[in-house]
């Protein structure tokens, strides 16, 4: 026997609604469960705030006790005790002091003068050269300038001749000092009798009361060419 379907009695075309109607009803619970989490957080960040503001409010109206001033010190100066023992190790070194004095003035010498004994122009004894055996002073003076002279070649040359006057003093111990041209022929003539006066050899000086003395001589020395 073959059954029928009624028509009425299909419900395959109420799924959809009532599916739709259960999806609607989920949504709704969802939806309200979010609803009423949001609610409680947002009265606790409300009564966070109000206790916050109540906290600031008591800390803002806290007033600090005040502070007590501090003591004053004051220095005391205690007699001197002559029981004091001073370690010697832990003294403490005065200051060390350094003076310098000025030098001394600069004290100036002068030169020292030395007093020379006078010349004797007239002595008792005039002083000599010293004579060569048993020559006579002048002799042996004569001889010995002979050997002795170096002729200038330049007034050689020239043909100079003359006769040179010299004054000199002969000093206590024979030797010769204060050579002097009295009368001169050309330089070069007065310049080699100087010389030959002083290379003499040592005089006999003079003497005046039995003492030698400084004695002024003067001696002619003639240049001639032959």
């Amino acid at each position: 026997m073959e059954t029928k379907k009624s028509t009425k009695a299909n419900i395959e075309r109420m799924r959809f609604p009532i599916t739709l109607t259960a999806l609607l009803f989920t949504g709704s619970i969802v939806l309200a469960s979010f609803s009423y989490t949001n609610g409680l957080e947002r009265e606790k960040d409300i009564a966070a705030v109000e206790n916050a503001g109540e906290i600031q409010f008591e800390i803002e109206t806290k007033v600090d006790p005040p502070t007590p001033p501090e003591p004053q010190t004051q220095d005391i100066m205690l007699p001197p005790d002559d029981n004091i023992i001073i370690d010697s190790n832990n003294a403490v070194e005065p200051p060390k002091v350094t003076i310098t004095l000025p030098p001394p003035p600069k004290v100036e010498v002068g030169p020292t003068t030395v007093t020379e004994k006078p010349i004797i122009e007239f002595p008792d004894v005039e002083a000599q050269f010293t004579p060569i055996g048993e020559e006579r002073s002048s002799v042996s003076m004569q001889r010995w300038i002979a050997q002795n002279v170096q002729y200038p070649q330049t007034s050689i040359e020239m043909n100079e001749q003359g006769r040179v006057y010299l004054s000199f003093v002969v000093e206590e111990d024979g030797s010769i000092s204060n050579i002097a041209v009295e009368r001169s022929v050309s330089p070069d003539l007065d310049r080699e009798a100087k010389r030959l006066l002083r290379q003499m050899p040592q005089w006999i000086p003079g003497e005046a009361k039995g003492h030698k003395v400084r004695t002024r001589c003067r001696l002619p020395i003639n240049f001639t060419l032959n």
